[in-house]
């Protein structure tokens, strides 16, 4: 597409007031090409964990991929499998509340139970290491009651305190490529989604 058409394919209104069906068709238009694109711009977010290991054993993508070896060995859903691979995806960006940027991220294609244990996965994997850093350790309590608090306890048992083994047959990222391509390609429920 030339340059002058792709001009011609664009909204014409300089404030939303004044917005047509036209501008927002051409909106739609424009945007389609890039609805694929999510899937490569979380996997070079993945990227980006490599190296950086934070004072632990392993790296913080090493981290990721473990949890989402064993999650994968242990039989749980695709779905299941992209959360733990996931899970800590915010470190970097979001580091004084790593948990609800992953969990922000996948919403709008993850189940609520899948949602609310990658939301509230750190005050829970807390259990494990909060007295060491003077914070309680039994914080995650606040939840007790909670549908989910059990699926997100056995989360952070299972999966994620114990993926920090350095020496770990640890699947690559390029195995879970197509598990999360799969189900980041259509939301479940957004804003922008008719029922």
């Amino acid at each position: 597409m030339a340059d002058g058409e792709m001009l011609q394919d664009r909204a014409k209104f300089h404030s939303m007031t004044e917005g047509t069906q036209e501008d927002w068709a051409a909106i739609t238009r424009a945007a389609a090409p890039h609805r694929g694109e999510l899937a490569d711009r979380l996997l070079a977010h993945l990227k980006l964990l490599d190296n950086d290991h934070g004072g632990f054993a392993v790296d913080r993508l090493e981290h990721s991929l473990q949890t989402a070896t064993r999650a994968h060995r242990d039989g749980r859903d695709e779905e299941y499998v992209v959360c733990a691979l996931m899970h800590d995806i915010g470190d970097i960006l979001m580091p004084a509340n790593h948990a609800e940027l992953g969990a922000t991220i996948l919403k709008p294609y993850v189940s609520e139970a899948n949602h609310w244990m990658m939301d509230k996965h750190g005050v829970f994997q807390g259990y494990y290491f909060f007295h060491y850093i003077g914070l309680d350790r039994d914080m995650r309590e606040q939840f007790r009651g909670h549908p989910h608090f059990e699926y997100c306890a056995q989360f952070c048992h299972l999966y994620d305190q114990s993926s920090f083994d350095p020496a770990y047959d640890t699947m690559p990222l390029d195995a879970f490529e197509p598990m999360l391509r799969r189900v980041v390609e259509t939301p479940k429920q957004s804003l922008y989604k008719k029922d």
